[in-house]
């Protein structure tokens, strides 16, 4: 178990410690998506020339480390749990319902991924199959609602993998832990 917010999950394995290292691009997106803003800020109301990407690019810099986020907590085994319940259950009954917390959670995120491929083949696809990115229809109009949307069906992905990985290491770990 994470022996606080600083450290990963041993569980987690290396899927985990790569989550935990390539979240510094994440983190670094957020302080960008503040700069951004911040310059916008300067351009609009100092120099009365407002940029038409600033909004758009800090929602997605924000929605996409918002996704990973879901990611990054499971690795470090940081997600909500009723603690009441949970740390009063002896060792083995802990390990047990680690196990079986995992395998749900993993059941879950692999029915939100189902839904996020549904997602994504509507933003990627036109009706007649052509490969057409979905976009905001504003006056920069990015694609970034398919981008978000394929990034979503990917970190669901990956966290139906993470909670696997989870799962078989919560079984194998000693009860005395």
């Amino acid at each position: 178990m994470a022996e606080g917010a600083g450290s990963m999950a041993p569980e987690a394995g290396l899927m985990g410690r790569i989550v935990d290292k390539v979240s510094y691009i994440f983190a670094a997106g957020i302080v960008l998506a503040a700069a951004i803003l911040l310059m916008e800020v300067f351009l609009r109301y100092v120099l009365n020339s407002p940029t038409i990407w600033a909004h758009e690019a800090t929602v997605f810099l924000c929605g996409a480390a918002f996704v990973f986020g879901g990611l990054y907590c499971t690795s470090r085994n940081t997600h909500i749990r009723v603690a009441l319940l949970y740390d009063a259950f002896p060792p083995r009954i802990r390990r047990v319902a680690d196990v079986l917390i995992s395998l749900v959670s993993a059941l879950a995120s692999g029915f939100f991924a189902y839904a996020a491929y549904h997602m994504v083949r509507r933003a990627v696809l036109t009706p007649s199959g052509e490969i057409r990115l979905e976009t905001t229809g504003s006056a920069w109009s990015p694609p970034t609602p398919a981008l978000i949307k394929i990034f979503i069906l990917v970190t669901m992905v990956l966290l139906v993998l993470q909670f696997l990985i989870l799962a078989v290491n919560y079984a194998r770990r000693s009860v005395k832990d």
